[in-house]
């Protein structure tokens, strides 16, 4: 596997090695010894699958306070996303920018995204589907958001506003200055 850390050296690309031959190819996802080996210790125990019908759906940026925060490590099985993670930890120097990688089925690119990051996508393709694991479980009580097109994120989404597929609980996520409870 290789750990490429991005502009935000808290969030990393993972690229796992394929195994190709005649049949197809083999590749590992996830290994905890290079995990550790790369100061990475999430203890994943959900994981979770979404399919997006249309192009140009956008889910997130969504995060869970804590004592439910969660780390990620999202893949893409079929398709093609905009993976995004902007940091939110208000004692960050990093506080309010983000990253971003596209992640496809073809390339096989992971994203692993720490606590105290907000985190979405975009799909790039139709019938995409995002498998990611989660270092905690689900907790409704401790789940929020970050609106998606907040103009102070300058985050650059391959779809407009107004033909992005939302869903209403995204559509209607407070801005990242009007978001009371954060890192």
């Amino acid at each position: 596997m290789e750990f490429i850390r991005l502009d935000i050296p808290d969030v990393v690309e993972i690229r796992p090695r394929r195994f190709a031959d005649d049949r197809g190819w083999f590749a590992e996802t996830f290994k905890r010894s290079a995990f550790e080996a790369e100061g990475l210790d999430p203890d994943f125990v959900q994981d979770n699958r979404s399919l997006s019908r249309a192009a140009g759906t956008v889910r997130g940026l969504h995060f869970q306070l804590p004592p439910f925060a969660q780390a990620k490590l999202v893949s893409v099985a079929r398709g093609a996303i905009l993976d995004v993670a902007v940091d939110i930890r208000r004692s960050s120097q990093t506080f309010g920018r983000h990253v971003a990688a596209r992640l496809d089925a073809e390339n096989g690119a992971l994203l692993y995204v720490p606590e105290g990051f907000a985190h979405g996508f975009c799909t790039l393709e139709p019938d995409t589907e995002v498998i990611y694991r989660v270092s905690r479980p689900y907790s409704a009580a401790h789940e929020r958001a970050v609106f998606w097109a907040d103009p102070a994120l300058a985050i650059d989404w391959p779809v407009e506003v107004a033909n992005a597929v939302v869903s209403e609980k995204d559509a209607e996520a407070p801005k990242l200055a009007a978001t009371p409870e954060l890192f």
